[in-house]
């Protein structure tokens, strides 16, 4: 997942709350169905069909994007098995959705918790230790996501940060966290 989503911390009950309310309710997206977009030589879209309805494991903050990190159900049960705490790697068929917004203020809750704005992006992560043995068995994909057209493209190397145009995008970034089978998030507790 990129740079933009590594730093975790620093959100309220209430925007925590609001990012998830925000992921179930985006569900009805348009016709002009984003499960036909893929990563040029990398990760389909529809590879990740119902991420929406995932479990959460985190939400992050940064000054430029907050998020919230989800995962298929082989993720929430590798995490909830203590992977990756007892050293064991997350299984074949793990997948990790993590969905980026533009942060605002809501000036008319109490408080003034910062929610999200405009839908920035959607990062994908899949677990195929076959399909992607040269990534440390994961497979990655990042998606920008234009409101005006309500669409969303592959990133690209003129995204920031910029992406590659394949399944080891993320892989560079994700050798730091190659203690943790090269995934950054810990699973929130409950």
């Amino acid at each position: 997942m990129r740079t933009v989503s590594k730093f975790a911390g620093g959100l309220s009950i209430c925007a925590a709350v609001a990012v998830s309310a925000f992921v179930l309710n985006s569900t009805a997206q348009s016709a002009k169905d984003k499960y036909t977009v893929q990563v040029p030589g990398g990760l389909a879209f529809s590879e990740f069909r119902g991420y929406e309805s995932w479990q959460t494991i985190s939400i992050s903050q940064r000054d430029t994007a907050m998020a919230v990190i989800l995962g298929n159900p082989v993720m929430i049960a590798a995490y909830q098995s203590g992977i990756p705490g007892n050293g064991k790697p997350f299984p074949d068929g793990a997948r990790m959705a993590k969905v980026h917004w533009n942060p605002k203020k809501a000036e008319t809750f109490p408080g003034v918790p910062t929610v999200p704005g405009a839908q920035h992006d959607v990062d994908f992560m899949v677990k195929d230790s076959k399909r992607f043995a040269d990534g440390g068995g994961w497979g990655y994909g990042a998606f920008e996501y234009d409101a005006a057209s309500d669409t969303f493209r592959p990133a690209n190397t003129s995204d920031a940060p910029p992406q590659g145009n394949d399944a080891k995008c993320g892989v560079a970034c994700h050798t730091v966290a190659k203690s943790k089978d090269y995934v950054f998030t810990d699973y929130a507790h409950r």
